[in-house]
């Protein structure tokens, strides 16, 4: 099942990572979407490879990328593309950053790709079949104590206006955690927690490219997802919580001041 549009989406999204590691480190054409939110040209010809593959294969299917907007009628195939998440670190010579494409089918998404082309890790998942690195499986960690876990965050585009809240939870996660991250990629954060590396995240603030592909990987690996009140995650919520199954009541506790 999805086997060709997982085939498309993989294509799609190695040559959009292509295009990444040939600019990463050189100069770049870049705008201002807000204070500390960036575009540049690295993303425009990413994003214009991948919507180009879907629309060759699959014209009918609704598209939803961060720079191009949404682009098709409504149907029940959307795919959701940003194809450059952390363009912030991507600027500043900071590799890690990714492509992430994903397909949602009658309102689930069913299929999902991040691929660091620095790095080389692609990850994959396609519901009811696993989630994947490089090929290989992979499952969230079995740690079950917050006091042992390494945890990851990232900041909202707009907490120069409001840092306060936001820093107040990262300092109630620094007391209960092993160590916390703030990496810079939500798409390779959900990639992390799905294959161990990290224990959970949490974030606000975000779009559905930001979480979509990411999500169902980290499904897909045998973990969990929630909104900050939890719950049941959307790609079109704002919040997110994921984690292994033993550690994500505990990190909402932690949001909600139960713990």
């Amino acid at each position: 099942m999805l086997e060709e549009e997982l085939r498309v989406a993989s294509e799609a999204a190695r040559k959009a990572g292509s295009i990444l590691k040939a600019r990463f480190g050189s100069a770049q054409h870049i705008r201002k979407k807000g204070a500390i939110n960036l575009v540049t040209d690295s993303d425009l010809q990413a994003e214009k490879a991948i919507l180009q593959a879907i629309r060759n294969h699959f014209p009918s299917d609704q598209v939803i990328a961060e720079e191009s907007g949404t682009e098709g009628k409504s149907n029940e195939r959307v795919w959701v593309v940003d194809p450059l998440d952390g363009t912030t670190n991507f600027v500043h010579g900071y590799p890690f950053f990714a492509v992430s494409i994903a397909l949602q089918l009658e309102g689930e998404i069913a299929l999902g790709i991040v691929y660091n082309p620095y790095f080389e890790e692609y990850f994959e998942a396609v519901k009811g079949s696993g989630a994947f690195l490089n090929r290989r499986p992979i499952t969230v960690s079995k740690v079950t104590d917050i006091g042992e876990s390494l945890l990851a965050t990232g900041f909202p585009y707009d907490i120069q206006d409001d840092a306060d809240g936001v820093l107040e939870l990262f300092g109630r996660f620094l007391k209960k955690a092993q160590g916390v991250r703030r990496p810079g990629s939500a798409a390779l954060d959900l990639c992390y927690v799905a294959c161990g590396r990290i224990d959970g995240f949490w974030e606000k603030g975000l779009e559905p490219w930001d979480t979509a592909a990411g999500a169902i990987i980290v499904r897909e690996a045998g973990g969990m997802l929630k909104t900050y009140r939890g719950s049941p995650y959307s790609p079109y919520e704002k919040s997110v919580v994921a984690s292994n199954p033993a550690l994500l009541e505990k990190m909402l506790g932690i949001i909600n001041k139960e713990q």
